[in-house]
């Protein structure tokens, strides 16, 4: 058996078995990445799709994701990947892509308007080794590596990468103890704990997802902005006025479809409410 310490789960795997993400292993008492270099998505996407608004705007980044994930969010955008039981399926049969591999592939389509990597569609976090290896070479070949997280991760595992990652999108996803708890099966303490982190080590923007009936409120709203704009670097000085929030409209989906999709008024109301305390904030799927 060993104990993972990737996330605040601390999973301990029995020999041979996965632990909740489905993705670290315990192999002869250590803990191992078992989905590295198997790809399940992979596209050239616009930086404004990541999102991205505020690094390198009207770039084009190839964009990779895996299987897996450390949460279990009812909305799941990309749940075929993240946490159904199709998501295991994806083992045995994706794409193995190693990371010199990748990165060839990201230089071939500099010509196209490529400037990088983005690490995303399901969890990079949980598979960190993989993102570790693959941007240190992107790096030394002149790529930049973007990082799209939601953020459940310890800081051992954010300093491993952050020597590598350019820019990073974080989902706040709310700011109650409970919603992080009973929704999603996260920690609102670790999540808060990352990101202060890394608006030290990188730039960074921050996306929540507005769910109708869950975090959509101006007092949670103004909770939110003002975490943001107290964002401190590592001389203590804020500088978390100038970070873009996204602000996202919800759509039923998968495993939560018992409400419609959010009031485009009510994103634009939130809007307004961060700006009073934040620079940059934009609205998305409005």
């Amino acid at each position: 058996m060993a104990i993972c310490d990737v996330c605040f789960r601390k999973c301990d795997i029995t020999e041979g078995k996965t632990g909740f993400c489905r993705v670290r292993s315990a192999r002869d008492g250590e803990v191992i990445q078992v989905n590295y270099g198997k790809v399940t998505g992979l596209a050239l996407d616009p930086i404004e799709k990541k999102p991205l608004s505020r690094f390198h705007p009207g770039s084009l980044i190839l964009s990779l994701g895996s299987y897996g994930c450390n949460l279990r969010c009812p909305f799941c955008q990309n749940s075929d990947i993240s946490w159904s039981e199709r998501a295991y399926e994806y083992e045995e049969k994706c794409d193995f892509i190693n990371p010199e591999r990748l990165v060839d592939m990201a230089l071939a389509l500099r010509t196209q308007g490529n400037i990088g990597i983005a690490y995303t569609y399901n969890e990079p976090l949980i598979g960190y080794e993989y993102v570790r290896d693959a941007a240190k070479i992107a790096h030394e070949k002149g790529l930049v590596n973007v990082l799209v997280s939601n953020g459940t991760a310890s800081i051992k595992v954010l300093e491993e990468i952050a020597p590598y990652i350019d820019a990073m999108n974080i989902d706040l996803k709310g700011f109650t103890e409970d919603y992080y708890n009973e929704c999603l099966g996260g920690d609102f303490s670790m999540v808060k704990a990352f990101i202060k982190r890394a608006a030290q080590v990188t730039h960074l923007e921050l996306t929540t997802l507005i769910v109708p009936g869950k975090n959509d409120t101006e007092e949670e709203m103004m909770q939110i902005s003002e975490f943001i704009a107290n964002l401190e670097d590592e001389n203590g000085e804020k500088i978390g006025k100038s970070i873009p929030l996204h602000i996202s409209r919800f759509f039923p989906r998968f495993n939560m479809t018992d409400r419609e999709a959010t009031d485009v008024e009510l994103i634009y109301r939130l809007a307004e409410v961060a700006r009073k305390r934040l620079d940059y904030v934009y609205c998305g799927n409005v």
